[in-house]
């Protein structure tokens, strides 16, 4: 468990981050980094509650997100895959699970007779019902004192840290 400080601002930070920090930096601003370490430990404590959330019910996270996906609409894996940010490969394993768990079913693509569709059984459905009020609680209690601004506000941040990873990346491709 890691303890938690309040600069002058009244912000929190992480003391033992920002002492490595200092050292690795040699005495530099440590700012993006500490922030860097922040998002990470806040994605790992998502992770945590997600896993534990979903693991009692025999879904990990990934096929968690796929059955969310799947439940406005059917999809192709590659549509899904696009859609998570993850590898085609990952998404055929997801659904593989999904399919023996009696979620999530392949169903020929009438456009497309050489494609698949994924779509999401009454099953699924029902098991995201179940899921849907516990999980809502849990973000509520993980969110505890945010105000819909700083909710917002923080969507918007990391949405565009992850932005500024794909300019990144696309970057770098080009070189």
């Amino acid at each position: 468990m890691n303890d938690f400080a309040k600069d002058p601002d009244d912000h929190l930070y992480s003391p033992d981050v920002r002492g490595a920090l200092a050292g690795f930096t040699l005495g530099e601003d440590t700012g993006v980094l500490e922030a860097a370490a922040a998002v990470r430990a806040a994605a790992r404590s998502l992770d945590q509650l997600r896993a534990h959330g979903t693991g009692g019910r025999g879904l990990s996270p990934g096929a968690l997100d796929v059955l969310i996906r799947l439940s406005s609409s059917e999809a192709n894996i590659k549509d899904l895959a696009a859609s998570a940010g993850v590898s085609s490969r990952n998404v055929t394993g997801l659904v593989d699970t999904l399919e023996r768990a009696g979620h999530a079913v392949r169903v020929p693509d009438p456009r497309d007779r050489r494609s698949v569709l994924v779509r999401i059984t009454e099953d699924g459905r029902a098991w995201l019902e179940e899921f849907r009020r516990p999980s809502q609680l849990a973000m509520a209690a993980l969110f505890r004192g945010f105000t819909a601004a700083e909710t917002t506000q923080l969507r918007h941040l990391c949405l565009r840290l992850a932005e500024n990873q794909q300019h990144l990346a696309r970057h770098l491709e080009e070189r």
